[in-house]
């Protein structure tokens, strides 16, 4: 099984954190069934940019994004070019290096 690397995150996981994941599932839901809480405001449908990550090692090996995708990751607080939604990235067979922003652009959190 291929393994996510997620860097650290003041608050998310701040010491990080290195997870095993089934290929076919999307970064954002192996990071919520390993206890990293991703924000997703829109439930995982590319609706939002909450779930915004940069993928660090591994990106040339993930499949394209879509129109939708990088229509909204224009909206995405510090946009890099190897940005993605990770409801949308299925993980393949190579291990992966990610990154959470510090920030994210939620309209409708109810914590900030």
């Amino acid at each position: 099984m291929p393994k996510l690397t997620f860097l650290p995150h003041d608050e998310i996981c701040p010491e990080g954190v290195i997870i095993e994941a089934e290929p076919g599932m999307t970064i954002c839901e192996a990071a919520l069934e390993n206890d990293i809480e991703i924000e997703h405001a829109c439930e995982m449908s590319c609706a939002c940019t909450t779930c915004h990550v940069i993928v660090r090692e591994g990106f040339d090996d993930l499949e394209e994004s879509d129109e939708l995708e990088d229509d909204l990751l224009d909206k995405a607080w510090g946009l890099e070019p190897e940005s993605r939604l990770s409801c949308q990235v299925e993980i393949g067979e190579h291990d992966l290096v990610i990154e959470i922003p510090k920030y994210t652009l939620n309209m409708v959190s109810e914590t900030h």
